[in-house]
């Protein structure tokens, strides 16, 4: 590699973790960078799981504080998560990743609408879960919404943090910073499976990880570490922000250009 493309993958990779480490979706810069570069769509698929699940460990120990708060909540989707991941991985190896790109804007737009929702359906859906008697319901289709992402998760992940977030606010989370590190957590056990998979495979471009994995350990780290610095509602607004110029920056490149 010259070193024009190993400042930029090392850019790409730290503005990628931060945004992973705050909503989601740093998969829609790593991965068009790694394309720049010449890498073909699989192997940066795979290249860039991998530099970004490696990555998460500075987002995991920026959360760390929350650790405690979420731990009752990881029985529910781990199991979900580990299996979704290693299903969509497999499939990533037998299709094309046109498929899943052109489902990217919607999906993308979709829990970005959701995130922003939270609020209404929650006055209604709350007296319920109080209640006890909408609570297992709700979780349950959480759950099982969970095991989808973590399928798409492991196939593309692109917004996979968005789609959790969304998730995570209807079963009754209001914590911004817990809401992350839950994310944090499920979505490094979605890419670690994924990962595996794809090194098993051989579609890992190695020197290309190893440069973007420093820079998305870096940009996790300051993504979770400055984010609990400002409000929760500044945090949330940020979010909804990030979700929506990323589902219009996929709509352009998918229907557009």
């Amino acid at each position: 590699m010259v070193w024009s493309e190993m400042v930029g993958l090392l850019a790409a990779a730290v503005a990628g973790g931060a945004i992973n480490a705050v909503a989601g979706g740093g998969t829609l810069v790593t991965f068009p960078t790694l394309l720049v570069f010449g890498t073909p769509p699989i192997v940066a698929n795979a290249t860039s799981t991998l530099a970004l699940v490696i990555g998460t460990s500075g987002g995991i120990y920026g959360y760390r504080q929350h650790l405690q708060a979420v731990r009752p909540w990881l029985w529910r989707f781990v199991p979900v998560s580990i299996v979704g991941g290693l299903i969509g991985s497999v499939l990533l190896t037998y299709t094309s990743n046109r498929i899943f790109s052109k489902l990217v804007p919607f999906l993308i737009l979709f829990a970005t609408l959701l995130f922003l929702a939270q609020g209404f359906v929650r006055r209604f859906t709350m007296p319920q879960t109080q209640a006890g008697t909408g609570r297992h319901s709700i979780i349950g289709w959480a759950i099982l919404f969970q095991f989808f992402v973590a399928i798409y998760g492991g196939y593309f992940g692109a917004g996979i943090g968005i789609l959790m977030l969304a998730s995570l606010g209807f079963i009754g989370l209001r914590h911004i910073h817990e809401m992350n590190m839950l994310k944090t957590i499920l979505g490094s056990l979605i890419n670690l499976v994924a990962a595996c998979w794809f090194v098993m495979a051989g579609l890992i471009h190695w020197p290309k990880a190893g440069v973007m994995t420093l820079g998305a350990v870096l940009g996790y780290f300051l993504g979770s570490h400055y984010s609990q610095r400002i409000s929760q509602k500044r945090v949330r607004q940020i979010i909804s922000l990030i979700g929506l110029a990323l589902s219009m920056l996929t709509f352009y490149q998918e229907f557009l250009r």
